[in-house]
């Protein structure tokens, strides 16, 4: 189910002592080939951590050999030396699959890292964790990856899909907090056994973010060391369908953002805000954005109250082509308000399901989005407030 699903993968998760639980801290991903193909996004967030400096120079060629990625600090923050210790961990990886037979550069090596920012790594304890992580490598253990990149994740996130034709596609998400566009505060890794070049990879990781993790909209905060990297093998040996490649990248990522968004901190219902009739997309994301980061709204979600006058206040803020009283609004299919006014008593809307679906019909173009958020809860303020040093 996750990323050792498709073949030419190994991976590995353990502990290093970085997290004060004691639990895995470190996971390892490595591609064995034979291709090497890759391609990444990250956060759009303008203060970048140290592993996401590295990592944008060493996908500039679109080879990556192998993903090395840390719970238990961020690495944001921390100055030269903590650049100097992401420098270091992919130096250590190279060494040590080149002393395993196979011949890697630090610079084919990705970074990753989450947890709070303004603290340095405990460099003996990671580069201990690299070397045990290096030892632990298997086609099992994606599971034990997938356990180590967590922070506040309650659970772990995996996600895989298996062509027709012969070849697969699976990935692993860390994430529960931050979600917001420009990715969140998330690590994802995909990887296919497909044959895709690393021009392909990029096209097709960028549509499906476009309408997947970047369509999450938690709490509207942006994390600063969000990264999704996919790499294929193409150990497969199966040229896939340009087409069926994207579905099954798109089907894959939206799985692990909704997967994302169930865990998101202190939340108690799920909210997808379904835009339709707009003059373009970028009205419909801006519009469903704009009620996703509305704390009213939000709050009165959690309290099961279908204040609907909330949903339209936050549409009104935004830059929207739209008639402002020609707008349909419905609650969990129940119809509240349409041209401005009342309709179905909001009596009828249930709010109780966890999953809560809103609609606003602009009723001005043929363009949608979709955007996908959580209510503002008690438990939200308390994990957020305690979570420090």
């Amino acid at each position: 189910m996750t990323v050792t699903v498709a073949k030419g993968f190994l991976a590995s998760g353990v502990a290093a002592g970085l997290k004060k639980s004691g639990n895995k801290d470190v996971a390892l991903v490595v591609n064995q080939g034979p291709l090497k193909a890759a391609a990444t996004v990250f956060t759009t967030n303008r203060c970048l951590a140290n592993p996401v400096l590295w990592s944008k120079q060493v996908i500039a060629d679109g080879e990556v050999e192998a993903i090395i990625l840390n719970s238990g600090g961020a690495n944001c923050y921390t100055g030269p030396e903590g650049f100097q210790t992401t420098h270091a961990t992919a130096e250590a990886v190279a060494e040590l699959l080149t002393a395993n037979g196979k011949e890697v550069s630090a610079g084919d090596v990705l970074v990753c890292s989450t947890g709070l920012i303004g603290d340095q790594l405990d460099r003996p304890k990671l580069l201990a964790g690299v070397a045990a992580a290096a030892s632990a490598l298997s086609a099992d253990a994606g599971q034990q990856a997938a356990e180590a990149i967590m922070t506040t994740d309650s659970i772990s996130k995996t996600a895989s899909r298996t062509s027709g034709a012969g070849w697969s596609i699976g990935g692993m998400a860390k994430g529960a907090g931050m979600l917001a566009p420009g990715l969140a505060t998330m690590l994802v890794v995909i990887t296919t056994d497909a044959v895709v070049d690393s021009k392909q990879l990029d096209a097709a990781l960028r549509n499906a973010t476009k309408v997947t993790f970047d369509r999450l909209d938690s709490d509207g905060c942006m994390s600063t060391n969000d990264t999704v990297a996919l790499m294929a093998s193409g150990a497969s040996g199966v040229t896939p369908d340009a087409a069926e490649f994207q579905e099954l990248l798109t089907a894959v990522s939206q799985d692990l953002a909704l997967q994302l968004l169930a865990d998101a901190e202190g939340s108690s219902h799920d909210i997808a805000i379904a835009v339709t009739g707009a003059a373009s997309e970028e009205d419909a994301v801006e519009v469903g954005r704009s009620v996703a980061r509305n704390n009213l709204f939000k709050a009165a979600v959690y309290g099961n109250d279908p204040n609907w006058g909330r949903i339209l206040a936050a549409v009104g803020t935004t830059r929207a082509e739209f008639d402002p009283y020609n707008i349909d609004v419905s609650i969990n299919g129940v119809s509240v308000s349409r041209v401005g006014q009342p309709d179905q008593s909001r009596d009828l809307v249930d709010m109780t399901p966890r999953r809560v679906d809103i609609g606003i019909n602009l009723n001005t173009g043929s363009h949608a989005a979709t955007i996908y958020t959580n209510d503002l809860t008690h438990a939200y303020v308390t994990e957020n407030s305690e979570y420090s040093s």
